[in-house]
């Protein structure tokens, strides 16, 4: 049996560093991209993100279409959209990261950055995705469906986050990137 004292500050400690983890610097959380190698997103840093749950069997897979051509328009002014696939919601991102990838060159030639798929809610959720949606966070609550996204800052700040039905090349994501873009 294990001391209560021992126990407590283990809780304690473990509560401590998770809060200070979610809260940290996005650019410090580790991360795979999609070919397995580690990373983070520290080689974004001063760029404008826009970071999206994906998926290839999704109603909303289509809009890898205007997220890839967001990319091609604003990424000389500074803008990186980062897709993280996920398979959460009704297991519409089955494929291991060598079929995400082949699917998402052939049907979309996106060339954005992606990632290794992740959990983006629920108990094994991912760091980036507790601390984007977290309860620290500035628009906390679960990502509730593939192609959510999250506009975080050149400063690494968390400024909007749309749902699922927010085209990427929308009126008002249009509006919210041109606006980060502009802000040095």
């Amino acid at each position: 049996m294990v001391p209560p004292m021992k126990t407590l500050l283990t809780s304690l400690f473990l509560g401590f560093a998770m809060t200070t983890y979610a809260a940290s610097n996005l650019a410090d959380i580790p991360l795979k991209d999609i070919n397995g190698k580690d990373t983070s997103l520290k080689a974004y840093q001063g760029k404008v993100l826009l970071i999206v749950n994906v998926a290839s069997k999704c109603g909303y897979t289509k809009q890898y279409a205007p997220l890839e051509a967001t990319y091609r328009k604003y990424k000389d002014q500074g803008l990186v959209v980062l897709g993280f696939p996920c398979n959460q919601f009704g297991g519409q991102e089955p494929g291991s990261n060598e079929d995400i990838k082949s699917f998402c060159s052939a049907n979309y030639d996106v060339t954005f950055p992606l990632f290794d798929k992740l959990d983006v809610k629920g108990p094994n959720q991912h760091p980036l995705y507790a601390a984007l949606s977290g309860k620290s966070s500035a628009f906390p609550g679960d990502v509730k469906w593939n192609f959510g996204k999250f506009l975080v800052g050149r400063d690494g700040k968390l400024i909007k986050r749309w749902d699922s039905a927010a085209k990427p090349d929308g009126e008002e994501v249009t509006k919210a990137i041109e606006a980060a873009l502009a802000a040095k």
